[in-house]
């Protein structure tokens, strides 16, 4: 019971973190106004996950590769996380 409802927080605030970076994507794609309140919110809440993630990447001009990263890295924390609560509880 503690091991489904810790996993479930586990699993919430990631998908939460997935939906706020998706939505970073889509402002940019459509060349949101940088001085929204909105997209100045997305931009906070990734930027400290994304800029560690793009200075280890190569630079590949114009693309960014490094919000497809951090969706693999959140993937492997999402299987991570689980089983090691699993194992504990």
């Amino acid at each position: 019971m503690v091991a489904a409802t810790c996993a479930g927080i586990v699993d919430l605030v990631l998908t939460v973190f997935e939906l706020i970076l998706l939505a970073r994507i889509i402002a940019s794609w459509l060349n949101a106004d940088p001085h929204s309140q909105i997209i100045q919110f997305l931009y906070r809440i990734t930027e400290p996950v994304l800029a560690p993630i793009r200075r280890m990447l190569p630079p590949t001009g114009a693309m960014d590769f490094s919000p497809l990263v951090a969706f693999l890295i959140i993937f492997v924390l999402r299987v991570v996380l689980s089983q090691l609560i699993y194992s504990v509880f």
